[in-house]
């Protein structure tokens, strides 16, 4: 698989508060910790079982040194704010958030108390950050998949599966036109007809599919949301019922019988998110701490589910897959 590792930039030297400066690092430390899936979610335990652990090998120990305070925002409950606000309330040294939606709900709260994000595809243009290099401001993190990848999606697809229709899903919230933008001229030159389909809940989910469903040749592509992750159960059996080929942004859809995926490994990203936390609770300035590029991704495909659509799984793609399900 592609690996890439790079930082953007170097950030420079900007005025932070005394308070944080002050703090030394065997004092006891208060972590708050807001995430957009629902409380029990296997796939998050995993990506929070990852952000100890890299706390760990650096030395914060929840039994020694820090306290983390974790609260859940399931997309679509339209929780984020009291969720947001409760966390800011507990006056922690700095926050781990996950996704834009958080993020925004948080800055809401508070533009002082450091974030470190993970799971935001473009924070330039979502106003968090002024740049990559230089991020400004109380928020640095990780930033999710660049929108270039909507074409390796459709390619995948269309090399699985004849399609002529393609149906780009996520959340209008979550940077849609991001990779919507980025996906037409690829599916113009595959002669593959490209449909937008915007949901915000279980019920526009299950709409939309089967509106869609009602064509031949139709295939599914989804990007990185929250919201289509939270009821990604729902879609897998959407897409089974409707045989409907589909493309995942996400390992865990193709874990729950969905039929390929390519994409970041957030459970590393968690992980690596463990380092920027400690970074600030040593007393760096987040803004001088550029945003950072995925530097893993995973390509997961289902056997079973393509031999249940009637599907060969090409050998190019199972010779360089991470994980094949039989």
């Amino acid at each position: 698989m592609r690996r890439r590792e790079f930082i953007l930039g170097l950030g420079g030297a900007t005025a932070w508060p005394l308070r944080a400066r002050a703090q030394r690092p065997d004092q006891m430390r208060r972590i708050g910790v807001l995430v957009a899936y629902a409380e029990g979610d296997p796939e998050m335990e995993a990506r929070l079982a990852a952000f100890r652990q890299g706390l760990e090998r650096l030395g914060w120990l929840e039994t020694r040194n820090i306290r983390v305070d974790t609260r859940f925002a399931p997309a679509g409950a339209g929780e984020e704010q009291l969720r947001a606000r409760e966390v800011v309330a507990l006056n922690p040294d700095v926050i781990l958030a996950h996704t834009p939606q958080v993020v925004t709900a948080l800055r809401r709260e508070s533009r002082a108390v450091p974030i470190v994000f993970v799971g935001v595809a473009d924070p330039v243009s979502a106003g968090f950050i002024e740049s990559l290099a230089r991020p400004g401001g109380s928020l640095t993190g990780f930033a999710g998949i660049e929108a270039s990848i909507a074409g390796k999606w459709l390619s995948i697809l269309r090399e699985f599966a004849p399609i002529t229709r393609v149906a780009l899903m996520a959340n209008p919230r979550n940077i849609f036109e991001y990779f919507l933008q980025a996906a037409q001229p690829v599916a113009q030159s595959l002669s593959v007809e490209l449909v937008p389909i915007p949901v915000e809940s279980g019920a526009d989910i299950e709409r939309a599919v089967e509106s869609f469903a009602r064509k031949p040749d139709g295939g599914l592509v989804l990007p990185p949301d929250a919201t289509t992750s939270v009821h990604r159960d729902l879609i897998v059996a959407l897409a089974a019922r409707h045989r409907l080929p589909a493309i995942y942004s996400l390992r865990l859809f193709v874990t729950a019988g969905g039929l390929i995926s390519y994409g970041v490994d957030f459970i590393h990203q968690f992980a690596e998110a463990a380092s920027y936390v400690d970074r600030i609770l040593r007393g760096e300035n987040p803004a001088d701490l550029p945003v950072q590029a995925p530097t893993k991704f995973e390509l997961a495909i289902n056997i079973k589910t393509a031999k249940a659509l009637g599907l060969t799984a090409p050998p190019t793609l199972l010779a360089t897959a991470d994980e094949v399900i039989e």
